[in-house]
């Protein structure tokens, strides 16, 4: 077993992601997004999908890019 780095429940089920040369461990899709997803520059919101990157700052679509002055953004439906 192993102890999730958010809420430290010990759990059988646990799993480990593997990302920019860390190994991360919880034991749930929840508490995975909290730790990892990137935060909107714009609306503060976690970014769970796509995303929109510019210039090094995560948005979570387009919308938010434009609203922080980004040009060129394309939303794709």
């Amino acid at each position: 077993m192993a102890r999730c780095e958010v809420c430290g429940n010990d759990y059988g089920m646990s799993f480990e992601v593997h990302a920019q040369g860390a190994i991360h461990v919880f034991d749930c899709f929840a508490c995975a997004i909290h730790r990892m997803a990137p935060i909107c520059e714009h609306c503060r919101v976690q970014i769970i999908g796509q995303g929109v990157e510019v210039d090094g700052s995560w948005y979570c679509g387009g919308h938010c890019a434009r609203a922080e002055g980004k040009v060129g953004i394309v939303d794709r439906v």
